[in-house]
Formats: structure tokens, sequence, C-alpha cells
């Protein structure tokens, strides 16, 4: 693949950008919660819907996302509980340090909503890539991170953090397939269990949680049953579920849209020698190299993040073999 960014029209990027549920998600809770208020980083066609219903309650930052976070800092000094609605590429990585010292160090409850994760905006370059946003946040003291694995979990989740009294991180995957069929129940830090089996267990977030469900359905077919979870906290996250479904396996595969650095095959990896579980360990995730340039689709299929690499990995998982490489 080549180091090309493509030319988009401006439809295309509009499309892409305003396709969100978060939008629609944080106009409901906003209807029985006058605390809520929504801070824009240069994402109002995201809140047009939030816009329109509570004018009052919205604030247009424009490109200035690290002056957002302190804005909303303030904010919730008032008793206010702000949503700052930012592009994952600079909400976590160019404000660490508002996030840090503004908001987590004083157990402020500001909502950072990212979108625009992972390669989603893989068409405008290395700048536009949020690969390294979980591992900076989760070094992040007091910050609670969760990652949607589609539009009903976004609700969820969004309900489910809504009085955490400090800082949370919601990570928003772009155009995920879904998971669920209504709004599911998912308590706080722990992992639903999507399937269950015990020949190998696979593991994702956010977009790779429909990876690894259909995943594991291709590997039913084939007479392996395979121990599925959704990593929808990343911070607290459920060891005890990691714990219980590795002595059961023996193995585990991890999926994300993430560098291999710092997310959720480290977690689970920190988790499996804390606890001695001595359990076979893979993880697909994006390599920490300079990575390419391209319409998404494309680079989630050049990165091995599908549902037949999944599966190819899984294989190699159970015969005892480590993949060299993303693919």
């Amino acid at each position: 693949m080549s180091r090309m960014v493509d030319v988009f029209t401006d439809a295309e990027i509009h499309t892409a950008l305003a396709t969100n549920p978060a939008g629609h998600a944080i106009a409901t809770l906003a209807a029985d919660d006058p605390r809520i208020l929504t801070l824009s980083a240069d994402l109002g066609a995201t809140l047009a819907d939030f816009r329109e219903k509570y004018p009052e309650r919205y604030v247009e930052l424009g490109i200035a996302e690290t002056n957002s976070i302190s804005v909303a800092a303030g904010l919730a000094t008032c008793g206010y509980l702000p949503y700052i609605y930012s592009m994952s590429p600079f909400g976590v990585l160019k404000c660490a340090e508002q996030l840090r010292t503004d908001v987590a160090y004083n157990h402020l409850p500001v909502r950072l909503v990212g979108r625009l994760t992972g390669l989603a905006m893989g068409y405008f370059g290395t700048s536009h890539h949020a690969v390294e946003d979980i591992a900076v946040a989760r070094a992040i003291t007091n910050m609670v991170i969760v990652t949607p694995a589609d539009s009903n979990a976004v609700l969820s989740l969004m309900r489910a953090t809504l009085d955490v009294p400090g800082p949370v991180y919601l990570r928003i995957a772009e155009g995920a397939e879904p998971v669920y069929e209504t709004p599911p129940e998912i308590e706080f830090g722990r992992w639903p269990r999507l399937r269950e089996g015990n020949d190998v267990t696979l593991i994702g977030h956010g977009l790779a949680t429909g990876l690894v469900v259909r995943a594991a359905a291709r590997l039913e077919a084939q007479g392996i049953e395979a121990d599925v979870y959704d990593a929808a906290y990343l911070k607290p996250f459920d060891e005890d579920a990691i714990v219980t479904s590795l002595r059961r396996t023996g193995r585990a595969l991890t999926v994300e849209d993430h560098n291999e650095v710092g997310g959720l095959g480290a977690l689970v990896a920190e988790v499996s020698g804390r606890r001695k579980l001595g359990a076979d360990l893979s993880r697909l995730a994006l390599p920490d190299v300079d990575l390419e340039a391209g319409v998404p689709a494309e680079l989630y299929e050049y990165y091995g993040l599908t549902t037949g690499n999944v599966v190819r990995r899984a294989l190699a998982l159970i015969d005892g073999e480590q993949p060299v490489g993303h693919s």
C-alpha cells in the first residue's frame, strides 16, 4: 500500500463526520438531566440534534481542544455535567495535560466523547490516527475508559457512566457492526460475556467486538467453541472475567484498533502475568510503526482487522503458533 491520501468530496467527509450515535444519545440523556451541557471542539454537526433542542446548553469552542477541557473543568466545578465532543486524535493526545491536571487531579465529572477513533480518519494521515489514546488515558489517575461495541452500547454506557464522580473517556467506534439488538445492561467495570466456550478466549472492544463475535460463529462451524467477551470497560476493567476465562480455556486472543502498546492486549497480559495464569496469549492490534494513510476500510483490511483474520489467528493460537506481523 502506498502512502497516498485519496481525494474525498466535501459530502463524503461530511457523511463520515456526521454518522454518530453518540449525538443522539446525549440528546436523550439531556432530556432528563438539566445538568448536562455539551461542548464541541469543531464537531457541531454531530451535536445538531442537541443544539436544536437545548441551544442554551451548547458551547462551540472550535478547533481549541485543550481549551475545551479547561472550560469543561470550570463548568464542572459549578455543578454542571459537561460532555465534550472531540476528534479522538486530538481529544486525548493533545489534551493529556489538561485532562490530568484540570480534570482528573480534581476528580471532576467531565466526559470526553472521542469520535473518529482508530483509523477512522486514515485518509488524513498519521496526525489523524487515534491509536495511542487508550494507552495515554489508562495512565491518567481517576480516568474511567469505556469503549462501546455499537450504537446500542453507546447509549447504555453513557447512561451507566452518567453519575461517575470523576472523568470518563468514551471512545466511540465509527461504523461498528451491530452486536446488541437492544441497549444492553452493562454493569460498571464488567465485560459482557457474549458466547460461552472452552477452547479459546476471544476479547475485543469497540468495533473489534463485532469481529470477535462473527469470528466465534465461524469457529463454531469448525467445532471450536470460543469464550467471547466485550471489553466495554478498559478502566476499571473486568479482571475476574479474564482470570475465569483464561483458567477455562488456557489461551486468549485480543483484538483492537489501537497500537499494540498499552491497549487491551497489554492489559490482559498484565493480568495473566500478575495472577500467574500461564495462558498462551496472542494479540491482533495495530503495529507500533508508522502507519499507512488511506481509506479506513482498506487500512483495516491491510492491518488484518477482519473477521477472517481473527479466525486465522484463533486457529493458529489453538495450534500453538504465534503469527509474526499483523496479518
